[in-house]
């Protein structure tokens, strides 16, 4: 199975929760900033992950949505944290299942930055999906 993590995180904490999933999966989590970040062989499983800012996600986090592919990407699962609210995972829903992606209801969501317990069920998470 081909797994990868990808993510956009300003304050590191989207990061913390991305390199939870991919030590779980064993797989580099990457910054969707990274040259790296590029899908650039068919992926059976995607976790997405970003937070809200200003009533939205990162810009830099919707331009690399609009790069993905149903071709590409078979499933994803998404993931956020926050201070202010989960509206995240709906906006990333949103914009795979406009690229024809199909993502698993099932998300991911703490609020602020994951301590160590909720590192843990990120993993736990993470390994229902392998």
């Amino acid at each position: 199975m081909n797994i990868a993590v990808r993510y956009c995180s300003r304050s590191g904490n989207t990061k913390a929760l991305a390199v939870a999933i991919g030590d779980a999966v064993g797989v580099d989590a990457v910054s969707v900033d990274s040259d790296k970040a590029a899908i650039k062989e068919p992926t059976d499983l995607l976790f997405i992950g970003g937070a809200l800012y200003a009533y939205g996600i990162d810009k830099r986090l919707k331009s690399y949505l609009q790069t993905l592919r149903k071709e590409d990407v078979k499933k994803a699962v998404v993931f956020s944290t926050s201070w202010l609210s989960k509206h995240a995972l709906e906006l990333i829903k949103k914009a795979l299942k406009n690229a024809g992606i199909e993502t698993v209801e099932e998300t991911l969501y703490f609020k602020g930055r994951p301590n160590e317990k909720q590192l843990e069920e990120a993993k736990e998470f993470a390994k229902r999906y392998i």
